[in-house]
């Protein structure tokens, strides 16, 4: 049996096309909540729709580097529901030369990438924002990241063609930051800003680079995508109605 715990709230997924947003979108909707499902992936998000079978489920295109594009989609969510409760930001765009090892790292790319996500993230809070304060009441939840709390553990990179990229550091460590400055800034505006670190998430990493991660972990090691759910539900549910400017870290336990 679905939960009512979110009672009809409209929460906008942003990347909700994507591996944590896919997870995110079903427990909105398992949840008793109206999930927008918006992502610049036309076709992974109206697939996502259509598998979900649920008039609890839409679809929205969107740009999160484009203001036009942020203000056209809250304008068509108003309009046909009245309402935004909640946006879950999980979106992560990236250039083709993102993953470099940072000695290979362009000036250009490294900016690029800041520019598309942390810049990205920036105007999507800014925007939504500006429509929950017009309305009364918001709730955001910023997905960063373990590595924006500590440095990386590159030791367990060792012997894979991986790395933990120099930008993703940097972005998820000034998100975390940017959480906490706009829920300072809106004191009494009665709009929640949190967000959510997680760990490590299975995305057919190699064999020799999960025994190295799960040796740090405390009982699971790498997540999965949906350990994740409990956490955002929570945020977004009414039961969090005190926690503001915080982030929460789900990781087994890596970062001890």
């Amino acid at each position: 049996m679905d939960s009512n715990k979110l009672g009809g709230k409209v929460v906008i997924v942003a990347g909700g096309a994507g591996l944590l947003g896919r997870e995110f979108v079903n427990a909105v909707v398992e949840n008793g909540g109206i999930a927008v499902i918006a992502d610049a992936d036309r076709a992974g998000g109206e697939e996502l729709q259509k598998s979900l079978k649920s008039s609890k489920a839409e679809f929205i295109e969107f740009d999160i580097t484009s203001k036009a594009s942020i203000e056209k989609m809250a304008s068509s969510l108003m309009k046909k529901h009245g309402k935004i409760d909640a946006l879950v930001n999980s979106v992560y765009p990236k250039n083709a030369n993102y993953g470099r090892k940072f000695e290979d790292v362009t000036y250009e790319d490294f900016c690029e990438n800041i520019d598309m996500n942390l810049g990205g993230c920036f105007l999507l809070c800014q925007q939504l924002i500006a429509v929950f304060k017009k309305q009364g009441y918001g709730n955001i939840i910023n997905i960063a990241s373990i590595y924006g709390v500590i440095p990386p553990r590159f030791e367990i990179y060792e012997g894979t063609e991986m790395t933990m990229p120099v930008e993703y550091a940097a972005i998820k460590a000034a998100v975390i930051h940017l959480t906490k400055y706009f829920a300072k800034a809106l004191t009494g505006c009665n709009i929640r800003v949190n967000a959510i670190s997680p760990g490590g998430i299975l995305n057919n990493q190699p064999e020799e680079f999960l025994e190295k991660y799960n040796s740090y972990g405390l009982s699971k090691g790498m997540l999965e995508a949906k350990d994740l759910n409990g956490s955002v539900i929570y945020l977004l549910s009414d039961d969090s109605q005190y926690v503001n400017g915080q982030n929460i870290i789900v990781d087994d336990g890596f970062v001890l």
